[in-house]
């Protein structure tokens, strides 16, 4: 599951290779983390035009349905992807959804509501979830809307984390109408100015992603061993990325929030408590 400050990129906190992670999952979570990253590279790293972005991402679909008719693979991203779903039964959706909202952000830089940002969260954040339960064994009825809501709300998370970030890269994902709602515009974002409708309207996006988290939490409760565990490491980091955005007070464009080694203690005797 990704979550703010665990991995690289997009993918910061993807749990590739964790310890807490049984030996028997690495290498299909890192086979799916391969496919992830370097299909989000595709649409952010670079600086090639949207068609060829575009086109790089329909490569991996067309890869993506050889595997589906049971073909082969000589891509070194979709051979051991290829494995991992054969023994582990995984669903292609998931990673055709990712390609989506891969594809969605090479096109598409802002979002008009919450419901449009939560669509975005559904094939760009809540795929790697279900892929993780599908490997755990444990992707339910029950289980799925839970881990839905702890991937959309780390993603919302990141997003709130990385605002100045994005707007470098001419992408707003704050919703445009509580923007307005709250008396915020792009020129503001672009001053990079600090003043209370700023710091309401980030209080409002970070209250509602933290309760969407803590909504989705009782399934690390649910796993068992070192994937409860691993699960309840990753809920207890994105609630430190939230505290640590209102201890900056909301002022990501000169104090990023990041996760530092003093808090992977603190981390770990919550997710020991949950």
């Amino acid at each position: 599951m990704p979550t703010p400050e665990l991995s690289v990129g997009h993918y910061e906190n993807f749990p590739v290779a964790s310890l807490l992670l049984p030996a028997s999952l690495r290498p299909p979570v890192a086979a799916i983390y391969r496919f992830a990253r370097s299909a989000d590279d595709f649409a952010d790293e670079g600086d090639a035009p949207a068609a060829v972005r575009l086109e790089q991402l329909e490569s991996y679909r067309r890869e993506l349905r050889h595997l589906e008719a049971g073909e082969n693979s000589t891509h070194p991203v979709f051979r051991p992807l290829a494995v991992a779903i054969q023994e582990r039964r995984l669903p292609f959706k998931p990673f055709y959804d990712l390609l989506d909202a891969f594809s969605q952000d090479v096109v598409k830089s802002r979002y008009a509501d919450f419901n449009e940002v939560m669509h975005y969260c559904s094939r760009s954040a809540d795929p790697v979830g279900r892929l993780m339960l599908h490997l755990y064994r444990a992707a339910d009825d029950e289980n799925l809307p839970m881990s839905d809501a702890i991937c959309s709300a780390l993603q919302l998370i990141n997003f709130w984390q990385d605002v100045a970030v994005d707007l470098k890269k001419d992408r707003i994902y704050l919703p445009q109408d509580e923007m307005t709602l709250y008396g915020v515009d792009q020129a503001q974002l672009a001053r990079g100015e600090i003043n209370p409708a700023w710091r309401q309207l980030m209080n409002f996006q970070v209250e509602r992603a933290r309760g969407m988290l803590q909504s989705g939490a009782p399934l690390a409760k649910k796993l068992p061993g070192r994937i409860g565990l691993e699960l309840r490491m990753i809920v207890q980091g994105g609630l430190r990325v939230a505290e640590k955005l209102v201890e900056v007070d909301y002022d990501v464009f000169r104090h990023r929030p990041k996760l530092k080694a003093y808090d992977w203690p603190l981390m770990l005797f919550r997710a020991i408590g949950m």
